[in-house]
């Protein structure tokens, strides 16, 4: 193999290069991120950025010596259009073509968008800088969804001592991910804190003034975050042969098609300690895939099944936030140490009586690892 291209210039990316020269490979390795910024952290936009207590140039992954010294083809801010498979070619916005002998698939996901015009998003640098220059004492501001990442956005931009409303279609925040129990706590840290948290409430445009309601009223804003989700960045892959079907499909390596495999939040792999197909948007999990992409792309004799435990965490106001498993689809939750209305617990999940989850809130990392051993020991029956 003398040509391997990975498309995607963040954690997932970044770990699979750093994966193939660590694993002896000396061919080209070219790199392609269709944003100019080297490799950066995305996680702490909705926290440390946002709050203003970092700098951009504390996100970096690595520094400009450790990039050199992958001797990387190196093509950033050029974004892949279009994959020849049976050529081996990679089409970029310029013109360009890479060719590869080995495809790694590391292109993320972009946010959900609402209809109208405005309003912010929040999954790039650029993102984080521009809201944070807008977020002031008494600015009103309008989060549209209230998953992990518009509830984090909301703790700082109260922090800041802005007005915060945050908009939820469903009864309870999270109770899909974590359960309604989970929720409601989360939710009333929220209200305890100012923000005026509106739930079962749809959005259904952004206008020039705030936000469109589903009942055909209007909700003023100075600023707007929608936080509604993310879509796998895969339309650069039609006319290819991959599957796709809400991210890249691929098998329990984490491969696509011969040649081929798919790393990060844009990834659905077969997890065979959970038995399920999963697509998974946590930082953890993009570094992990990635480096198991890259060995197994390396030698596909001895290649291993990627069968990690996910882990997410969260920080909201005072609350840290951890959970290993994959909580999605669980049927019953147990709080098995602490106290809810402490907001001081451990919870754990279970389907088909099986354990599939533990979350811990208010409490050190160490009470929740426990349970990531418990879920090692899963077996996909």
């Amino acid at each position: 193999m003398n040509r391997i291209a990975v498309v995607g210039a963040s954690a997932a990316g970044l770990a699979a290069v750093e994966t193939l020269r660590r694993e002896g490979y000396a061919g080209t390795l070219t790199l392609i991120g269709e944003e100019p910024a080297a490799p950066y952290d995305r996680p702490p936009l909705s926290k440390q950025i946002l709050a203003g207590h970092w700098e951009p140039e504390r996100l970096s992954l690595r520094t400009e010596e450790e990039i050199d010294g992958l001797k990387l083809d190196l093509r950033l801010g050029a974004a892949a259009t279009g994959l020849d498979t049976a050529a081996g070619v990679v089409r970029l916005a310029d013109g360009e073509q890479v060719g590869y002998d080995g495809l790694i698939v590391a292109t993320g996901v972009r946010p959900r968008r609402l209809p109208g015009q405005g309003g912010h998003m929040l999954r790039t640098l650029r993102d984080a800088l521009d809201l944070r220059e807008r977020l002031r004492p008494g600015t009103r501001l309008v989060v549209v969804g209230a998953g992990f990442l518009g509830a984090e956005a909301a703790a700082v931009a109260r922090g800041l001592g802005c007005e915060v409303v945050l908009l939820e279609p469903a009864p309870v925040p999270l109770a899909h991910a974590v359960g309604a129990q989970v929720g409601e706590v989360l939710s009333q840290a929220h209200r305890e804190h100012g923000v005026d948290l509106r739930t079962g409430v749809t959005v259904t445009q952004v206008t020039h003034d705030g936000v469109q309601l589903a009942d055909g009223t209007g909700l003023e804003a100075d600023e707007v975050l929608t936080a509604i989700g993310s879509v796998p960045n895969t339309e650069w892959l039609d006319g290819s042969g991959l599957d796709i079907a809400d991210g890249l499909v691929c098998d329990r390596y984490s491969e696509a098609a011969p040649g081929v495999y798919g790393a990060g939040d844009v990834a659905r792999w077969h997890n065979p300690l959970f038995g399920e197909s999963m697509r998974i948007e946590h930082r953890t999990n993009a570094a992990e895939q990635g480096m198991a992409a890259a060995r197994n792309l390396l030698r596909p004799r001895t290649r291993r099944p990627f069968a990690p435990v996910p882990y997410f965490w969260s920080d909201q106001y005072d609350m840290k936030v951890h959970a290993y498993g994959y909580l999605r689809g669980h049927e019953t939750v147990e709080i098995v140490e602490g106290d809810l209305r402490r907001r001081r617990f451990l919870a754990t999940y279970r389907k088909h009586g099986r354990l599939v989850g533990a979350l811990a809130v208010g409490m050190p990392p160490k009470a929740v690892r426990p349970w990531r051993q418990a879920l090692l020991k899963t077996e996909e029956s």
